[in-house]
């Protein structure tokens, strides 16, 4: 799967599940053996973050995740581990065929980024990985996916008001996206208006990153603008050509979705 937001809600089915629950230790999160033995937290990260870069390896990624998580456990203070955790899992997500192991990923994500929360609850990359695993999880096992957006809404609000740069404007985009894809009221915070300005601060803040151009794009769709859309996914994937050419690995995903993209709008 190659999709442009890391955050795909799926509102088709609706159960009530709770969305958190109370997670396993970080010892048993990170039991699966890391390819790289060290007792230092720090030299496990640079091993997470030179695998992290090899992408689009899956192995390597799968990898990393592994090192992320084993910093984690040897430093008790650490969030960055779990950080980069919680990222590898949204990305190998939407990278895994067989739908059991995307669910347990994403139950997985979810439990990383409550461990987040609880070492740093100022931090507001921890409120935004925790919105995105939960997004994921809802997709992943539906049942989790009315308490999901209720609790994904007000995490994303948190990270908006801490550090609204954070992750290229990452906490605007991603509740764009769940604005534009959950249920209108009285099922769900859907909005496409308001999905709308939120795309628009995300690319107000990051206007070359190509993920905030996409948002717009969909939200200027979701809006009936289907030129604006088309200029948007235009826009983006000129912006993902030049990444392309900078060596970004995720360029080439980002591409793939604004033809994708364009075509969709054609018909």
């Amino acid at each position: 799967m190659r999709r442009a937001i890391p955050v795909l809600l799926a509102a088709v089915a609706w159960g009530c599940s709770p969305a958190l629950r109370e997670p396993p230790s970080i010892a048993t999160l990170a039991s699966k053996p890391a390819p790289a033995a060290s007792a230092d937290a720090a030299s496990l990260l640079h091993e997470a973050d030179l695998r992290w870069a090899k992408r689009p390896d899956v192995e390597a990624v799968g990898e990393a995740e592994s090192l992320y998580l084993q910093a984690a456990k040897t430093d008790d203070r650490d969030v960055q581990g779990l950080i980069g955790a919680v990222r590898t899992k949204a990305w190998l997500v939407e990278h895994e065929r067989e739908a059991r192991h995307r669910a347990e990923m994403a139950v997985s994500a979810v439990q990383t980024a409550q461990w987040c929360r609880r070492r740093d609850p100022q931090l507001a990359a921890c409120d935004y990985w925790l919105a995105v695993a939960v997004g994921l999880q809802a997709r992943e096992v539906r049942l989790t996916a009315d308490d999901g957006l209720k609790r994904m809404v007000p995490a994303l609000q948190l990270a908006i008001q801490k550090d609204p740069l954070y992750d290229e404007a990452g906490p605007h985009r991603v509740m764009a996206i769940v604005l534009l894809r959950a249920p209108a009221w009285p099922l769900g915070p859907g909005d496409v208006e308001a999905g709308l300005e939120q795309a628009k601060q995300a690319v107000a803040l990051r206007p070359e990153y190509p993920p905030n151009v996409f948002a717009l794009a969909e939200a200027l769709a979701a809006n009936k603008d289907r030129a604006g859309a088309r200029d948007a996914y235009i826009r983006a994937k000129a912006l993902a050509s030049k990444r392309r050419d900078a060596s970004d690995p995720d360029a080439p995903f980002w591409i793939v979705e604004a033809d994708e993209a364009l075509a969709k709008l054609r018909l």
